[in-house]
């Protein structure tokens, strides 16, 4: 089993190698998606896979962000630079930029987290695509896991500590809606580190432990997983050592039938580390949360008490050149390295340099004696030098023809009163899965009008449905009812004419601006719809914890939150998107559909709207903006970074 550590920056490279990782994943300064990582150039990438093949490493290159089709040129080039440079694999999210690399180079690819493969049927369609492995969404529990392993026919990768979005990954747009910063462009401003309010109750309401999931290792070993990932672009070398030496220790362990995979000082300076709290993830129950504080605050000691300059800890395990900071509630009060401490009471007596005021703070452990010595060691050990090579192969996307057409109106519901509401107005129905779906199928087929049944939008097994025409969310759904009329939700990320597989029709990213979609019209042929009415769903997630209401944030806005029939919770937008005033310029490009959201909405408003998307009746924009609360032309506009 390859142990697989995050670089990046040349130090944590280093520190990775050091640490005995058997391959390494880094990103150049484009397309990555950890854009505030330092990253590497062209040259350093170079140079970062000599160094690692010369220590029997594998380096794997980022390239997984979402690509507008005006950037697709240089994404091109970026590719054709890394094709020469003999990396081992390239990680990759968008899926038309996929089968640019699969045309074009000889690059192994792993397709990212973000691809969000939850499935035996995404699976093997990923295999079909051209994909050597998988990287499987953090929600995924081992049976789940064992599944795709056994039966999708791909190689497989699973994460094993660091950071655990809260949101299915890939599927995150509450950055994005709030601030324009991107996630599945490598923006992401961490709003599930914020504070919300819901039922009563405010706390760090969707913040994640990190995982932590050693114990699932021999689990992992005997279903044939073949990677475990360690999450930390982000933080520091002395972090990413110490993963890396303590993970490649556990799977050694493990290998030869040891019960006890990692040792207590290995788990101590991983928490000092590097720590909001720890979880076994999904991968054994649904235990994720830590709403406490969303910081790393370092390994927990206890209650601390001050008596001014002396403070009693209650451990005894603290030495020469440990470094403590102390909280009271949210607040941060300060820290100090640990100089002179004394055993007394069961714990330890140290003077702090500064005066604490009287009292009790919960103190933490955030620096370990050892750390000095790491960071001397990584330091030491010198990378080669090399420069990148430039072939300068062009990349040109044909244009098409697209003309001015007399565009359908699709609607999404989820009740058969607010389906009667917009079947006059309405030329499609997108139907959510429920008891009602056949009283459902039946009144649009005696008005003539088209039934399609909307899949679970998460669904680690794919059902069996009796249904001509569906709505999916994932490639591994369309594959399964490629002998049936697909639709494609926008959940699928449209973002460039590439985009894989091909569908009856496809909804474009709610991301794309007015500038992007025109891109996107002028080069891509085939049926699109444009999302145009309805709360956009800024995150879905298995969490079980989250209850349904509306959560608030800290300037008050307020978030659906609503559930489905198998258990995920989705969290909806503040605001309603209205994109009627735009849909004219749209015709003329030549978009196919425009499909309004109303699930979960009232038969009144939804008629009203259906009937005023209709008559394109800008007139009656207010009263739906009365109605609704507040309305957004989202990123049709500004577009996201």
């Amino acid at each position: 089993m390859e142990v697989l550590a995050p670089a990046g920056s040349k130090d944590s490279l280093k520190a990775a190698l050091l640490g005995g990782a058997d391959a390494v994943y880094l990103s150049g300064k484009l397309f990555g998606a950890r854009r505030f990582a330092p990253n590497f150039s062209d040259s350093e990438i170079k140079v970062a896979i000599m160094a690692a093949h010369d220590q029997g490493a594998k380096v794997y290159v980022t390239v997984n962000t979402l690509v507008k089709e005006s950037e697709l040129p240089v994404a091109f080039a970026y590719l054709d630079v890394l094709s020469s440079m003999e990396a081992d694999a390239v990680i990759v999210q968008d899926r038309g930029l996929m089968r640019i690399i699969k045309e074009n180079f000889p690059l192994a690819i792993h397709a990212s987290t973000q691809m969000g493969v939850h499935s035996v049927e995404d699976a093997k369609w990923a295999k079909e695509a051209g994909v050597e492995r998988a990287i499987l969404a953090r929600e995924l529990s081992v049976p789940e896991i064992e599944r795709i392993a056994r039966d999708g026919g791909i190689g497989t990768e699973v994460f094993i500590h660091g950071a655990l979005c809260y949101c299915f990954s890939g599927q995150c747009l509450f950055s994005s809606m709030l601030g324009g910063r991107s996630g599945n462009r490598g923006m992401c401003a961490q709003p599930c580190r914020k504070r919300y309010s819901l039922g009563g109750e405010t706390s760090f309401m969707l913040s994640t432990a990190d995982l932590f999931c050693v114990d699932s290792i021999p689990e992992l070993m005997r279903i044939g997983v073949g990677s475990i990932k360690i999450e930390g672009r982000l933080r520091s070398p002395t972090y990413v050592y110490l993963a890396a030496k303590a993970y490649k220790a556990a799977v050694e362990r493990a290998a030869r039938g040891e019960e006890e995979l990692m040792t207590s000082r290995e788990r101590e300076l991983l928490e000092v580390a590097f720590n909001r709290g720890f979880s076994s993830g999904y991968l054994r129950g649904n235990e994720v949360m830590q709403r406490r504080y969303a910081e790393s605050r370092g390994r927990p000691i206890g209650t601390a008490r001050s008596r001014g300059k002396e403070v009693w800890l209650p451990t005894t395990s603290l030495g020469e050149g440990d470094g403590i900071t102390f909280y009271r509630g949210h607040e941060k009060i300060g820290g100090f390295e640990v100089r002179s401490p004394v055993p007394k009471d069961g714990g330890t007596i140290v003077r702090s340099p500064f005066r604490l005021e009287m009292g009790e703070y919960q103190a933490y452990k955030t620096k370990d004696r050892e750390f000095p010595e790491i960071e001397r060691a990584i330091s030491k050990l010198h990378l080669p030098t090399a420069r990148a090579d430039h072939k300068g192969r062009r990349f040109s996307v044909p244009g098409v023809q697209r003309h001015h057409r007399k565009a359908a109106l699709s609607a999404h519901v989820s009740s058969v009163r607010s389906l009667r509401a917009v079947l006059p107005f309405v030329d499609r129905v997108y139907y959510e899965m429920n008891a009602d779906e056949e009283e459902a199928r039946a009144l649009c087929e005696e008005v003539g009008k088209e039934f399609v049944l909307s899949l679970p939008r998460i669904a680690p097994a794919v059902p069996e449905v009796d249904a001509a025409a569906v709505m999916v969310h994932s490639p591994g759904q369309a594959m399964k009812y490629a002998d049936r009329r697909t639709y494609g939700s926008y959940f699928m990320n449209m973002f460039n004419s590439f985009t894989m597989p091909s569908m009856h029709q496809q909804q474009v990213s709610v991301e794309l601006s007015r500038q992007d979609l025109m891109d996107l019209a002028a080069h891509d042929d085939r049926a699109l719809e444009v999302p145009v009415f309805g709360r956009v769903e800024l995150m879905i997630t298995r969490d079980p914890t989250l209850k349904e209401g509306s959560l608030k944030d800290e300037r008050g806005k307020k978030f659906p939150v609503v559930r489905d029939a198998n258990g995920w919770a989705h969290i909806l937008n503040s605001a309603d998107l209205f994109l009627m005033d735009f849909m004219n310029e749209m015709d003329r490009w030549g978009i196919d559909s425009y499909a309004l959201d109303l699930r979960g909405r009232p038969p009144e408003l939804s008629g009203m709207v259906a009937e005023a998307f209709r008559k394109r009746d800008l007139g009656m924009k207010d009263r739906i903006k009365r109605k609704c609360g507040a309305i957004t032309a989202g990123h049709y506009l500004r577009g996201v970074q």
